[in-house]
């Protein structure tokens, strides 16, 4: 994981969140402190999903709870049936 460059007082990170961001995506992770102490982390959302664990791509495509398209089948018992008595 890349190295944190540098560190936001909260204060700034508010007032100059569009650099913070431009930062964070352009030289890695930022730290965000309150009274001198680090408190968070801000990092791209890229690298988030590789450290948390949360899939991408096919994988995400292939767990989501959606419905990729429609199969009708009847009933259970309401199918056409074929007899071995016709035979």
């Amino acid at each position: 994981m890349g190295e944190i460059k540098k560190q936001w007082p909260v204060q700034d990170a508010k007032a100059r969140f569009s650099e913070l961001l431009n930062a964070c995506l352009t030289s890695g992770p930022q730290t965000i402190s309150r009274r001198g102490k680090p408190e968070a982390v801000m990092v791209a959302l890229e690298q988030w999903q590789r450290i948390s664990g949360q899939p991408t791509g096919l994988k995400q495509l292939l767990l989501e709870d959606t419905r990729r398209f429609s199969l009708d089948l009847p009933q259970r018992g309401q199918g056409l049936h074929r007899s071995f008595e016709d035979e």
